[in-house]
């Protein structure tokens, strides 16, 4: 794993407007995985987009409709697709803890960061900080949703956890893994060939890296 340090000074450039996010979901065909038409996309980002409601926001897709097992593999890094790690094959009953996501197909989340600040925290140290600052930490679809829309999210020694995403144990207990998005480095069970590829991972609720921030977000609206 990466042992540099983060710079929390880095600065990523503002979102694309909505319009072109939106073309950019159906190009990838996420309105067919959701169950969507494209004109639902096109018409929602139109009217989502002509008031300031809309600028510098997220179009998302609620998980219900896209789950991270699908939209993963439309990651692209070095013209390598993206991937879900092999011990994480229940990626997808990793669900929205402790926040309430918009009752709709698609969304907007505003005032996205990816906490570098927050690098080599521990994700019980990073959630109630969050909380104080009035942010809520991105679900793992929603981080892959913005990496989708602007790869440059993801860099090495740059990455982030979407610890807004945790999976209850059956006696009602949260699982220690937790989910996060970095760039394989082609060790262990990934495989040479993704090397530098975009990878969906996970890292234990106590535990400190250097190269992970804490992605969050102001709010939701649907």
């Amino acid at each position: 794993m990466p042992e540099t340090t983060p710079d929390p000074s880095t600065v990523l450039t503002a979102l694309p407007a909505l319009s072109a996010q939106a073309e950019r979901l159906i190009e990838l065909g996420v309105h067919e995985i959701a169950g969507l038409s494209a004109d639902e996309i096109r018409t929602f980002a139109a009217r989502a987009g002509a008031g300031a409601d809309g600028q510098g926001a997220l179009l998302a897709v609620h998980p219900d409709r896209a789950p991270a097992s699908a939209l993963a593999p439309l990651l692209r890094r070095d013209g390598k697709p993206g991937f879900v790690v092999v011990d994480m094959p229940d990626v997808d009953e990793f669900a929205p803890c402790a926040l309430e996501l918009p009752d709709a197909p698609l969304y907007l989340v505003h005032g996205i960061d990816r906490g570098d600040h927050m690098a080599n925290w521990s994700p019980d140290e990073a959630l109630p900080a969050l909380t104080k600052e009035d942010r809520t930490p991105l679900v793992l679809t929603e981080g892959i949703h913005w990496v989708l829309q602007q790869p440059e999210a993801l860099e090495r020694n740059l990455c982030f956890m979407t610890i807004g995403s945790r999976l209850r144990k059956p006696n009602g207990s949260f699982d220690a893994r937790t989910p996060a998005i970095w760039i394989s480095n082609g060790t262990g069970r990934d495989g040479r060939e993704r090397r530098n590829a975009p990878k969906v991972g996970w890292c234990w609720w106590n535990n400190r890296h250097t190269w992970l921030g804490f992605a969050s977000t102001t709010g939701r609206r649907g």
